[in-house]
C-alpha cells in the first residue's frame, strides 16, 4: 500500500509541534520518492547578530529534514532514529525571506543512513549543503 504524499506531510508537520521546529516554524512542504523538502522564514528571531540566517538555524533545519527522511524508511514501532554526525558548508548569505531545505538519501543501510542535504532561497540559489549521517536502533 502507497502511502498518500498528503498523509506524508501532514505526519512530519505534526512531528514539528511543541518542540525546536515549532520555534523556528519549519514546515515541511513537498515529498516524493526520494525527498522530502521543509521551509523555514529567515526573519530577526533566527538571525546571527549582524543582521544574516545563522548557520546554527540552517544546520537545524537540515538535521530535521534528514531526520525525517530517515523516519520514511523504517518501522517506527519497532526502531527510533538518531543523528551522529553533520556537516555543513554555508556558501552564500541571507537576510530574509525563506530557506527551503531537501533531503536525498544517499545510503540506506539497515543500521547507518547517508543524507545530502541542499539548502536554497526563493530564487533556488545555493546558500548550503549539509550531509546528514542517522543511526537505526531498537526501541
Amino acid at each position: 500500500m502507497k502511502i498518500s504524499k498528503d498523509y506524508i506531510l501532514n505526519k512530519a508537520n505534526e512531528s514539528c509541534r511543541g518542540n525546536l521546529m515549532e520555534t523556528l516554524s519549519i514546515k515541511f512542504i513537498d515529498v516524493g520518492e526520494d525527498f522530502i523538502t521543509a521551509k523555514m522564514p529567515v526573519d530577526k528571531k533566527i538571525h546571527q547578530p549582524d543582521g544574516v540566517l545563522h548557520g546554527g538555524a540552517t544546520v537545524a533545519l537540515a538535521e530535521t529534514v534528514g531526520s525525517f527522511a530517515a523516519h520514511m524508511y523504517l518501522d517506527t514501532e519497532k526502531y527510533f532514529v538518531r543523528g551522529i554526525d553533520i556537516s555543513a558548508q554555508h556558501v552564500k548569505s541571507v537576510k530574509s525571506g525563506f530557506v527551503f531545505a531537501t533531503a536525498k538519501c544517499i545510503h540506506r543501510g539497515k543500521t547507518t543512513q547517508i543524507f545530502s542535504i541542499n539548502v536554497v532561497n526563493e530564487n533556488n540559489e545555493f546558500i548550503s549543503f549539509c550531509k546528514l549521517t542517522t543511526i537505526t536502533l531498537p526501541k
